[in-house]
This record gives structure tokens, C-alpha cells and sequence, in this order.
């Protein structure tokens, strides 16, 4: 039997939309009364109102989760006991994967079948990941002298504020949640404004798996209000962001200006994607760089916005990306075949239309690309500009859409040179074929990924953060957990 496909749009006129602030486990509008307007970037519809949370609304979020993890109810549960909790909850997240998905796509416009396949599926494997994981992490005794025993122990860290971004809202909320929580702390999260609704969902499939109420608590509104509070509360031990170099500076003020919180970031990006002369397969390098660049409307901190070519294959693998590009133009987020959704919302689309018209006024070539489509919606073509210097405004700075700038270089050290000059160190990636240049490149790279005849690979298993501007702290694999915990040391004197 084959399975019908879904009517998206049939869906989408009738799907429940979440409107609520979620604090220890009620469902609660903004202390003010205050709301936002939850705009769909597909075709500019009204889509429902939030609840424009503030610091009032932290302090209750934070003193819920206060509670919670003083009295034990989660953080004392052995792990045994919350990888059963854990699990639960992904099978729950699992068993709602097309309403997820849908609220995903209506919140921040990126094709449907990437919700399915990707954010969803990501957020039920990191899930899953890090519940199986708590129970087989053990402690340690030190090596000290035969008369004493020192035991060194993980604690969960305590009420730990979580601040995602709005292009990856579910996968990047699981990437902190599932290590806070399976360590034992109690949560506080607050979605980006543009992205509220899966933030809210998951806190209530949350307490449907039985996790305590005022474990998970979600405070939606904006960053000068709720972000701000959560990052100078004095009684948050940690606040953990994910988003822009410049959200992330604050969120280090915010720590020094009050308890000195503990602080992990995962910020901005300008990726290089390197093409070597020796590279054996200029066209399927080509691929990738589109990939690289058009998957999620380029709205991805690791974007390879930068492609730094050697000159001999630079015609061979602009004509790839170029076709590529006439093969991912905008469609309908809705739309089981659409691979190009819209941009975010109606600021940011101005954002990126304001850098391509800032890289023809650099004198960079626009290969291809370069509009807006007309109507309603937040959607931008994909854009190539190619004989960009890498002092250009459009190869410094972060632009967060289908942009990317062509460079070409002359050998692997002038490649190495250009990719390194900027201030940011997420990713980078390199096409050769020699082992030697491969690993010296890898070595040479300041980049915390570096992807080699690939692009944007991912495993739960494997750490994901950056150097320089691109942040502080990894997420995934058993090191996210070194965020969430504390390390104590007992000594007992034998006698």
C-alpha cells in the first residue's frame, strides 16, 4: 500500500498553535498581559499571539525551576531513572514528528520535507543520545598517596537558562536541553521571538512524558527583556546561546555584570569552503559548496559562505554551483518538493537584500541570483557573486542567507591565508586529494569543524563548536556535558 501524502496546506489551516508562556507546569499568559504577533514568513499571515514574556516572568521561571532542582524531584532521580523519563519523551516527540514539523515550517519558513527529515529526526536522536548516555558516565578517584581517597564527581550545574535561535529552533534547543536535563539540572528556555512554537510544544510534551513540573520551563519574548533578564539573574548558574557573535558578547556582560554565571556560546560564522588545485573531483565539490551555502535558505551558522578556489578549477566548479543554484530557487515551504524555503521574516530578508546590494557596491561580479520574488514572502534567490576580494564586507561578515562570495587563490598557502583571516572559527572545509596537504591544511585551519571532502557531516557522537568569535563550549558528544556539570572533589583521610 503506498501512503498518502500529506496536505500540508490542509494541515496548516487547522493545526493547534501554541500561546503560552510554560512555567512549572501551567500554562500561563505574560505577567504584563503583553503579546507579540507570530508572523508565517511563507505568505505574511497572521499565524497567533505570544506572550511577550519579561523579567518578571524569569524571575517565576527561574524560581519554579529553583524549586525543582532543590527539592530533588529531578535532579536527585538516579540516571537510570531520568534516561527512562528522557526516552519517553523522545517517543513522545516522535509520535507528534508532522505536527512538529508543520509548526516549524508555518514559524520560520524552511521547507517542510527539511523539518521532517532534519529538525525533527535530529531532536529525537539527540534525545534518545544523551538519555542513553547519562547512565554509563562514570566518576573517578584520583591517583593520589595510599593514605587518602579522592573521589571526583559530575554534579548537575543547577538552573540553567537555555537561549536558542530561530534557523534550527527544535534541533538547536535539544542540543541543550537533552544534556542539561539528562545531567540532572532544571531548565529554563527561551526560542528566539521569530520562532516561539515548537519551544512551547516540547515543554508540553515534556510533562506529558513526566518530567517534574518546573524542570522544563519556556519563557518566550525578546532578547532585551527575557534574554537580558535570564543572562542577569542572579539565581541562573548558566545561560547557554546559541546565535549571533554580537548576542553572545552581551550574554558575557550579563555574566560579569552579576553572579558570574557560567556562560557557553555558539556564535557567528564565515566559513571557508576550500577547492585545492589538486582536488580529483571538481564536480561533486561543486555540489557540495551548494549545499554548503542553499541548504535552510543559508540561514546556518557553518554556511560555507566563503568559497576560496584555486584559480585552475575555479570555471569548473563556479559552473557547477551555478547550475545547482538554477535548480534550488524558492518555492512553496509546504511543499514536499521545495528545497529552497523563505527567509525568516521580513527584517531579516531586508538584511541579506541590503548585503547583496552592498556587494555590487564592493565591485564583486554577481553570477547569478541577486532578487527578491515578487509577492508575498520572505524569499530571496540563491546569489553567487563571484572576484571577491576577502577584505569585501561580504566575505567578512556574517550574512545568514543564499549568499555566497567566490575567491580565488593561486596556491594551498595563499588558501590557508585567506581562510584564517576573519574573525570567526566554526567551520572550514577542504577538497584534495593529497593526504599531506590534507592534513596540513586540517592542522593549519583555526576552525573548531573541519570537514575534508565533505560538507556539514554530522554524528550525536562527535563536538560541534568553535574557535575565535564562533564562541565558547561544544555541543553534542559526551563533551557538552562538561557545560552542564560541575566537578567536585572529596578527599577522605584513611587512617
Amino acid at each position: 500500500m503506498f501512503k498518502t501524502q500529506p496536505d500540508w496546506h490542509a494541515r496548516a489551516a487547522t493545526v493547534a498553535l501554541p500561546r503560552h508562556l510554560l512555567i512549572d507546569g501551567r500554562a500561563l499568559p505574560a505577567a504584563s498581559g503583553e503579546t507579540f504577533d507570530c508572523i508565517s514568513p511563507i505568505d505574511g499571515r497572521l499565524l497567533t499571539q505570544i506572550p511577550a514574556g519579561d523579567a518578571a516572568d524569569v524571575d517565576l521561571a527561574v524560581a519554579a525551576a529553583r524549586r525543582a532542582f532543590d527539592d530533588g524531584r529531578w535532579s536527585a532521580q538516579p540516571p537510570a531513572a531520568r534516561k527512562r523519563t528522557l526516552l519517553a519523551f523522545a517517543e513522545l516527540i516522535a509520535a507528534h514528528t508532522d505536527e512538529l514539523a508543520l509548526l516549524e515550517t508555518l514559524d520560520m519558513g524552511k521547507p517542510i520535507a527539511d523539518s521532517l527529515a532534519v529538525d525533527v529526526r535530529a531532536t529525537v536522536d539527540t534525545f534518545r543520545w544523551y538519555a542513553e548516555a547519562i547512565d554509563k558516565v562514570y566518576d573517578e578517584i584520583a591517583p593520589t598517596a595510599a593514605d587518602s581517597l579522592a573521589l571526583v564527581c559530575r554534579e548537575p550545574l543547577g538552573v540553567v537558562a537555555a537561549v536558542v535561535p530561530w534557523n534550527f529552533p527544535m534541533m538547536m534547543a535539544a542540543w541543550k536541553l537533552a544534556p542539561a536535563l539528562a545531567a540532572g539540572n532544571s531548565v529554563v528556555l527561551k526560542p528566539a521571538e521569530q520562532s516561539p512554537l515548537t519551544a512551547i510544544r516540547l515543554g508540553e510534551l515534556a510533562l506529558e512524558a513526566g518530567l517534574p513540573p518546573g524542570v522544563f520551563n519556556v519563557v518566550t519574548g525578546f532578547g532585551p527583556s527575557a534574554g537580558r533578564a535570564l543572562g542577569m539573574h542572579a539565581d541562573v548558574d548558566g545561560v547557554f546561546f546559541t546565535g549571533s557573535t554580537e548576542v553572545g558578547k552581551l550574554f558575557l556582560q550579563y555574566s560579569g555584570q552579576s553572579n558570574m554565571k557560567r556562560v557557553g556560546l555558539e556564535c557567528g560564522g564565515k566559513s571557508p569552503h576550500i577547492v585545492l588545485a589538486d582536488c580529483g573531483d571538481p564536480e561533486t565539490a561543486a555540489a557540495a559548496v551548494a549545499g554548503g551555502i542553499f541548504f535552510n535558505q543559508g540561514e546556518m551558522c557553518t554556511a560555507g559562505s566563503r568559497l576560496i578556489v584555486h584559480r585552475s578549477l575555479h570555471d569548473r566548479v563556479l559552473d557547477g554551483i551555478l547550475a545547482a543554484a538554477a535548480e534550488v530557487q524558492p518555492g512553496d515551504p509546504l511543499d514536499p518538493a521545495t528545497r529552497l524555503g523563505a527567509l525568516v521574516d521580513e527584517s531579516h530578508t531586508r538584511r541579506v537584500l541590503d548585503y547583496i546590494d552592498i556587494g555590487r557596491a564592493e565591485g564583486a561580479r554577481l553570477a547569478c541570483g541577486g532578487e527578491r520574488l515578487a509577492g508575498r514572502g520572505c524569499y530571496v534567490q540563491p546569489t553567487v557573486f563571484d572576484g571577491v576580494d576577502n577584505r569585501m564586507r561580504i566575505a567578512q561578515e556574517e550574512i545568514f542567507g543564499p549568499v555566497l562570495s567566490v575567491i580565488s587563490v593561486d596556491s594551498a598557502a595563499e588558501a590557508l591565508a585567506v581562510a584564517n583571516d576573519t574573525c570567526y572559527g566554526l567551520a572550514a572545509a577542504l577538497w584534495s586529494d593529497n593526504i599531506d596537504t590534507v592534513h596540513r591544511m586540517a592542522r593549519g585551519l583555526r576552525a573548531g569543524v573541519v570537514y575534508v571532502n565533505c560538507y556539514d557531516a554530522d554524528d550525536l557522537t562527535v563536538p560541534f563548536g568553535g574557535y575565535k568569535q564562533s564562541g565558547i563550549g561544544r555541543d553534542k558528544s559526551l563533551h557538552a556535558l562538561d557545560k552542564y556539570t560541575e566537578l567536585k572533589s572529596t578527599w577522605i583521610r584513611l587512617r
